[in-house]
């Protein structure tokens, strides 16, 4: 790779030994990076060996992209950190991992560290996590750097930010002055992958690298990645649960089940036609966009109505459970932060047994809404009515009031719940602290709560740690719906969880919000979750509403171009229409450019 390829810019002066690691313009890839033959990993725990990946057979080339997918637990990100040597102590690893044919099980700590980072290197799937905060990003790339090379602080800082730049990170001098805190989501995972090619690996891990992005920011990410394996000709190994990104990126696919390789094969064949059950059933389980939801409820006071339902005719009024009117929301000055308007303008309706989708990228204003109308922050202009209060002038009596008639389930139900507390108790906490019931008529309605979000009921005894996150998730649902609330505020509920845990959530909650006809906002960025679920979508940009309406009318026909360039950044489940979508997308930037 030379000098010109990592970078265009004042840096194309340095000379191409200031920045090029040693031996990189001559490097030449053997066929095959990584072999892998019968390997396994065991957890001892309590006196006795547990099996996480059992017996897995594969290959990773040059230039190519292998996907691993699979529920959580089936193994695969255990078996690839493996790879890498990142297993607890209490982990066993048998079998054969050989890169550029040097053995990788049993090789010294030593040795280790030195391949990672420079042979071998992972794209972490929360970088805030993974980054250190207490340093700028660009001095944790020129440390990388300089662990593995040569090159004195100055080519260090020279070349990462020329890897900034690689990695189309805005005003990339400046940028490698800022700490983790101060990038975006979408740049911090630039600066995670900069420092990740830092020394030109030859093996690139990314393990669910796109999953907390935006589907705008996710895109760009998987353009980025790409574009830099083709430039690099490094193999890449991609972990995710998300079938869109596999199909947007990979050449080919295994899927994993309870540690087993249960199908591998080129990504047309997975798609097109998979042989086993369990990627049948992976597959079937994926949402797609334009597969649409709920019926749309038409209400003669609605804009795109023509006339009322006859469900909803039957029904004494169509008064709306959550009115925005013209709704302005502040975040109050927080120390030296000041105060700021996160949303403005607001007009939106949700109707009695009406599920709404409200999207948007991150910051766009989708959570400060759905926090306003549970009262959680103050409405600075207009009227917000939630549940016949209005929470424009509402006081604490009127606030304390809304409680008992809301509900919300959080994005991770793990810091939402009680660690210490049985989940049971978790459960009839609000019904407790409201006054609607005690002792056994306590017990017996977080009973029949948690069988309507089908968990059996020795679970109230349960604490949050002992549950997969699906079965926490469902122990939101029966939190949230303890009241029966006539409003239900989903925030992100689905972002964290595998495609089949995924698809079975929604059914549940569209089962209870069919059969207790709560309203509902769904506040979500995956726009196939909220096409499956959703009645009508409403389409959030910069604070402002830009677009709402059924979902036919925004998904098929999108009158705004940033609904239109939301949609068109939405990896699917089928690897030519994505190449088709990917391509469309490549010329409009062009003609934008």
């Amino acid at each position: 790779m030379t000098d010109t390829d990592i970078a265009n810019g004042p840096t194309e002066a340095a000379s191409e030994a200031d920045t090029a690691l040693p031996g990189e313009s001559d490097r030449v890839l053997p066929e095959v990076v990584l072999e892998v033959d019968g390997l396994g990993v065991d957890f001892w725990v309590d006196g006795e060996f547990y099996p996480a990946a059992t017996g897995m057979d594969y290959e990773v080339r040059r230039g190519e992209v292998l996907a691993i997918v699979g529920e959580s637990g089936s193994g695969k990100s255990t078996s690839t950190m493996a790879l890498l040597g990142l297993l607890p102590q209490n982990a066993k690893v048998t079998g054969s991992m050989r890169l550029l044919g040097q053995e990788l099980n049993g090789l010294e700590e030593a040795k280790l560290e030195r391949l990672r980072g420079d042979r071998i290197a992972t794209i972490f799937q929360e970088p805030m996590t993974a980054l250190n905060p207490v340093y700028t990003v660009g001095f944790q790339i020129s440390e990388a750097i300089q662990a593995h090379t040569d090159l004195s602080p100055a080519q260090a800082k020279e070349r990462a930010i020329a890897l900034l730049r690689m990695v189309e990170l805005p005003e990339p001098e400046r940028a490698y002055h800022k700490y983790p805190h101060q990038l975006s989501g979408g740049q911090r995972q630039r600066a995670m992958i900069a420092q990740s090619i830092s020394c030109d690996p030859v093996l690139l891990v990314a393990d669910e690298p796109t999953t907390a992005l935006d589907v705008t920011v996710q895109a760009e990410i998987l353009d980025l990645l790409r574009d830099l394996h083709k430039r690099l000709d490094s193999a890449i190994i991609l972990i995710t649960h998300d079938m869109g990104v596999v199909a947007d990126l990979a050449d080919r696919v295994i899927v994993m089940k309870s540690g087993r390789i249960v199908e591998a094969g080129p990504i047309a064949q997975i798609f097109g036609g998979p042989q086993h059950a369990y990627t049948q059933q992976l597959l079937a389980s994926v949402p797609h966009l334009g597969q649409g939801g709920a019926a749309p409820l038409e209400i003669d006071d609605r804009p795109e109505s023509a006339a009322a339902a006859a469900e909803v005719a039957a029904r004494p009024s169509a008064e709306a459970v959550l009115s925005y009117e013209g709704v302005a929301i502040d975040y109050p000055k927080r120390g030296r932060v000041p105060a700021f308007r996160a949303a403005e303008g607001i007009d939106l309706q949700v109707f009695p047994g009406e599920v709404v989708g409200l999207v948007g990228e991150s910051g766009s204003g989708k959570t400060t809404l759905g926090r306003a109308a549970v009262g959680l922050l103050p409405v600075a202009g207009g009227k917000l009515v939630s549940c016949g209060v209005d929470l424009s002038n509402a006081g604490p009596k009127e606030k304390r009031r809304l409680t008992r008639r809301v509900g919300m389930v959080f994005q991770d139900p793990a810091s939402s719940l009680n660690p210490r507390m049985p989940i049971g108790e978790s459960i009839g906490e609000p019904i407790l602290l409201s006054g609607a019931a005690k002792g056994q008529a306590l017990d017996a309605r977080v009973r029949e709560l948690l069988e309507q979000v089908e968990l059996p009921t020795s679970y109230r005894n349960r604490f949050p740690h002992e549950l997969s996150g699906g079965q926490k998730q469902r122990v939101g649902i029966a939190r949230a719906l303890a009241l029966n609330p006539s409003l239900l505020v989903a925030d992100e509920p689905t972002s964290a969880l595998d495609v089949s845990v995924q698809a079975r959530f929604l059914e549940l909650l569209q089962e209870l919000q069919q059969e207790l006809q709560f309203a509902c906002l769904f506040i979500s960025h995956d726009l196939a979750v909220v096409d499956a679920l959703s009645h009508r979508i409403a389409v959030m940009h910069k604070g402002r509403l830009v677009e709402a309406g059924s979902n036919d009318r925004i998904l098929r026909a999108p009158e705004d171009p940033y609904t239109q360039r939301l949609i068109s950044a939405v990896p699917v489940p089928d690897p030519v229409e994505q190449a088709a979508r990917r391509e469309a997308r490549r010329l409009a930037k062009q003609q934008i450019n």
